[in-house]
């Protein structure tokens, strides 16, 4: 059974930083583009990046690049995400997702193409 688990989630005021995990329990190997998405109040699930099963490659979506940062360790099976310069528009639930499928900009931006989903965890940035 896979379980994706976040954690790190809080309340920061703006310019504050956060470090979302996501621990990975369950897959039969590493071989998983990772990715992190948001979703806030009234609002559609909202990708935010995603990293290839090897680190080699990563994407961000705009919103949050230059001041959100993916890393992952495979050897604790856990993903992370580095939140810098945290505004009020970043609050929302966020989400981890594992997606069997090869690491192509069409396939990660894409939340039907992840298969298993974590339960998400709640970011709130106060101004």
């Amino acid at each position: 059974q896979v379980q994706l688990v976040e954690s790190g989630g809080g309340s920061v005021q703006t310019g504050g930083s956060l470090r979302l995990s996501c621990a990975a329990s369950g897959l039969t190997s590493n071989n998983y583009c990772m990715g992190w998405f948001r979703q806030a109040p009234g609002k559609e699930r909202e990708f935010l990046v995603g990293i290839s099963w090897n680190s080699r490659r990563t994407y961000y979506a705009d919103p949050v690049k230059g001041r959100f940062t993916i890393s992952r360790d495979n050897a604790k099976n856990t993903v992370y995400l580095q939140m810098n310069s945290l505004k009020p528009e970043d609050t929302a639930v966020y989400y981890c997702a594992a997606s069997a499928l090869r690491f192509k900009e069409v396939n990660i931006t894409i939340h039907t193409s992840y298969d298993y989903w974590g339960q998400g965890t709640q970011v709130t940035v106060s101004s």
